[in-house]
């Protein structure tokens, strides 16, 4: 054995020995271990799922950290925001206050006339179904009322919204209260104009009269002639309530429309108009004492009585309005009184059944000429005379007082029949004969 194989194991040998013999004295401590115990536990605190875990933890720290900080930023914000509200709610209600104050102030001192102390009478002209809003113009531009806003506020709170038309003089120191009372009335109306009823006109030449003098437009004339057959003013006046045939007559209102001179307001309401006849009808007629007949004054209703004529109200209008339609005069209205009613009250046998008189045969029209376009040729009137007896359903004409009287104060006579010459001279008969003998008297 050579010397190098000795020396090599004897080296070989030396270093296993020292590689047994050596230890690493490294503290657990420094190896970062934890405590004695669980094994488990110590190889599981460094798994990827512990990190895992750690780093949710720490993430959801640093999410509430931020949530907390930014709650209280938000509080912090929403104090200073509510601070700031608060001094800009008060500075609002101090400035809608004064406004308000202001505009209240302002339009109490014009509803009350406060600063319009200027009485200059104006004149304010109304047009047909105008307007608040062009009412509150007119107003405001006439001078008569500064706050246009507030007078029309006013005006649909008292419900006095709804104008007449017309032409109103007006003061410019007047409240609101007195500017409306004048324009939903007629007390300060100075479009007035005079209408003088001509005894013997009838409803339809009355609507064509009130629409001549402007006192009715010609657009409401079927509107005046409609009010003039209808029940609407039964309940004011009872001698229109008394009649019973007005499904017979063409205007129920004929015969009480009293002849007069009368101030209307220019294109006033049908109504109104209405209104004013009946009323002057009730108050000349009805109630007022014309009859002097006897040792004292009677109303008609009252002579009606006193006389103990054998017809109402009603049909004494229907004779009178006969006599005013027939006769030629003064005179003349007593002697056709007393022919009416001889002939109303003769025998059977005496040949009268009919009363056959012309101004009855085209009625509500005064002739075959008056007739409207429309009319048949072969018209025929319910209240002709020629083919009805007796007395036609209604007047057919506004009679005046003296035809009334004749009327209810006939004088005897034996005459039967009457006709008139071209110039108006009547002739009167007893007997067919006689009449026949006037007629052709009249022709030469």
């Amino acid at each position: 054995m050579d010397n190098n194989n000795i020396d090599r194991k004897s080296f070989d040998e030396q270093r296993r020995k020292k590689a047994e013999n050596f230890h690493l004295n490294i503290s657990e401590d420094a190896l970062g271990a934890p405590p004695a115990g669980d094994e488990k536990q110590v190889i599981n605190s460094f798994s990827g799922q512990d990190v895992k875990e750690q780093i949710a933890r720490e993430s959801k720290k640093s999410q509430k950290k931020r949530e907390r900080a930014q709650k209280r930023e938000l509080k912090k914000r929403n104090k200073r925001n509510r601070r700031i509200f608060r001094i800009m709610w008060l500075v609002s209600i101090l400035l809608v206050g004064a406004m308000v104050s202001a505009y209240v102030v302002t339009g109490m001192n014009d509803l009350l006339a406060i600063n319009r102390t200027d009485d200059t009478v104006v004149s304010v002209k109304i047009p047909d179904k105008a307007s608040l809003d062009t009412v509150t113009d007119l107003l405001v531009s006439s001078g008569v009322i500064k706050e246009g806003t507030y007078f029309k506020k006013f005006a649909e709170l008292t419900k006095s919204d709804k104008f007449n038309q017309g032409t109103y003089e007006l003061r410019k120191d007047m409240d609101y209260q007195a500017i409306l009372s004048n324009l939903t009335g007629n007390s300060s109306r100075t479009d007035t104009v005079e209408v003088t009823i001509i005894e013997g006109m009838n409803v339809l030449e009355i609507a064509d009269q009130l629409i001549s003098d402007k006192a009715l437009a010609a657009e409401n004339k079927q509107e005046f002639l409609d009010l003039c057959s209808s029940d609407k003013f039964d309940e004011d006046f009872d001698f229109i309530k008394d009649i019973k045939n007005a499904a017979n007559r063409y205007y129920k209102l004929e015969g009480y429309l009293y002849p007069d001179k009368y101030i209307f307001y220019q294109y006033d309401e049908p109504i109104s108009i209405i209104y004013k006849f009946l009323n002057n009808f009730e108050s000349k007629l009805y109630h007022k004492q014309v009859f002097d007949g006897y040792d004292k004054m009677y109303s008609i209703h009252k002579m009606i009585s006193k006389t103990n004529s054998p017809y109402n109200l009603d049909q004494v209008l229907t004779i009178a309005s006969i006599i005013q339609a027939e006769a030629a005069n003064k005179d003349d209205m007593y002697i056709i009184s007393s022919i009416l009613h001889n002939r109303l009250e003769a025998d059977v046998d005496m040949g009268v059944d009919y009363l056959s008189l012309d101004s009855t045969k085209y009625y509500p029209y005064r002739s075959a000429e008056a007739l409207p376009a429309t009319a048949s040729k072969n018209y025929k009137s319910k209240y002709d005379t020629y083919t009805i007896e007796g007395l036609p359903p209604g007047p057919i004409c506004n009679p005046g007082n003296e035809a009334v009287k004749a009327a209810l104060l006939p004088p005897a006579t034996s005459y039967y029949y009457f006709c008139h010459d071209k110039d108006g001279t009547p002739y009167y008969g007893t007997t067919i004969y006689e009449h026949e003998a006037n007629l052709e008297l009249i022709k030469k």
